[in-house]
């Protein structure tokens, strides 16, 4: 769909590539390419689940810093609100999503990881927020996501060290979810995707919903989402399916149509 991001879709997942030799740096029109192709996984009827993926040898290394080192605050206060607007526009994709990281994912490469619900990595995989090495700190939400995923002392640890970490490490801290041989990390991702896009899809996206939201008010104000969510889940057809499938045939079952 852009020069350097391209959406495909293959048994109903879709595939978010990032195409930019040689490190998939984010500049300005990757990020505004990165946006239009969460707009339209979220929207597409065809797209059920998505896998952000950059290649077999790299997922993203960062900003292209070549293109603003010069700007001023101010320029810079609007970039970083528009990379902000994309990543969140990908956190948001009302689907499940996988990021599959080959190589590193350092700096805005792993703040575009942690706007997956998931992250596959390849056991060679290198994670990391670097930016204090430049004199900065993470702008896409390094700051914000890393710590909602590993903690407020793992993730100063991080920010501040601008240490990167190997893919077992980022497991056993919450910031991978599942690691593979470098060959697999892919296809394992697909697969997955793929099992979510057969799911009853509207409960699903209520579910991340109510997590992704209900994990930043207080506990009366998130239970109140919850209940709400549940609530109106019981008008969809994958309720009345699941049901009755569950008296005929048991738990684990159903075969959803998404609606």
């Amino acid at each position: 769909m852009g020069e350097f991001v391209r959406l495909e879709i293959t048994d109903s997942v879709g595939v978010v590539r990032l195409e930019r030799p040689p490190m998939n740096a984010l500049s300005r029109q990757v990020v505004e390419e990165l946006g239009a192709a969460a707009l339209e996984a979220g929207l597409s009827t065809e797209i059920k689940a998505v896998v952000i993926w950059g290649g077999e040898k790299i997922f993203a290394a960062g900003a292209d810093i070549a293109e603003f080192v010069e700007s001023d605050a101010a320029g810079i206060f609007h970039y970083v609100k528009y990379l902000q607007d994309a990543f969140t526009a990908l956190a948001e994709i009302p689907k499940v999503t996988i990021a599959a990281v080959n190589g590193f994912a350092l700096g805005g490469g792993c703040e575009l990881a942690m706007t997956a619900d998931f992250r596959f990595a390849a056991d060679d995989a290198q994670l990391g927020q670097p930016e204090i090495l430049l004199g900065l700190i993470p702008g896409a939400g390094g700051t914000q996501r890393l710590p909602r995923l590993v903690g407020k002392s793992k993730a100063k640890e991080m920010v501040f060290m601008g240490r990167p970490v190997m893919a077992e490490e980022a497991m056993r801290i919450g910031l991978v979810d599942r690691v593979y041989p470098p060959g697999e990390v892919f296809e394992k991702s697909l697969a997955a995707a793929a099992r979510y896009a057969k799911g009853p899809l509207v409960a699903l996206a209520a579910a991340k919903s109510s997590i992704d939201r209900g994990t930043e008010v207080d506990l009366d104000s998130g239970l109140q989402m919850e209940r709400g969510a549940f609530s109106t889940l019981f008008g969809t057809e994958d309720v009345k399916i699941g049901v009755k499938s569950f008296f005929e045939n048991g738990p684990g079952k159903a075969e959803f149509t998404g609606r």
